[in-house]
């Protein structure tokens, strides 16, 4: 592991958002689920497909909030463009998001 300063942390760009709408994505190569995430009226509306069929179905994905890196470059995943990558830390069976504990107004950056 190496240091980065400060500057380079804030290159990042990663933003509160709230699930609006998800679904099953059986056409990935690895169990996955599509999402569309409003980070509010900044950056409106970024769609992004996570490997976390583990710990959430689609349904229970809706209204949640969650954090997101808004900046990189989008991806193509399979035949879905992601244009955010959702944060996340495995436990021991899979993925779990990373969320703010209380209610954020949607767009705010992580400081």
């Amino acid at each position: 592991m190496s240091d980065i300063t400060f500057d380079d942390f804030m290159k990042v760009d990663i933003r509160v958002g709230r699930v609006i709408r998800a679904e099953p994505y059986p056409e990935a190569r690895k169990p996955a689920i599509k999402m569309w995430v409003d980070f509010g009226p900044e950056i409106g509306e970024r769609k992004t497909s996570a490997q976390i069929t583990d710990h959430y179905t689609p349904d229970a994905l809706i209204g949640r909030q969650i954090m997101g890196v808004v900046n990189f470059p989008p991806r193509q995943i399979g035949k879905f463009m992601s244009e955010v990558l959702v944060l996340g830390a495995y436990d021991a069976t899979g993925v779990v998001l990373i969320a703010p504990d209380k209610e954020v107004p949607l767009g705010e950056r992580l400081c």
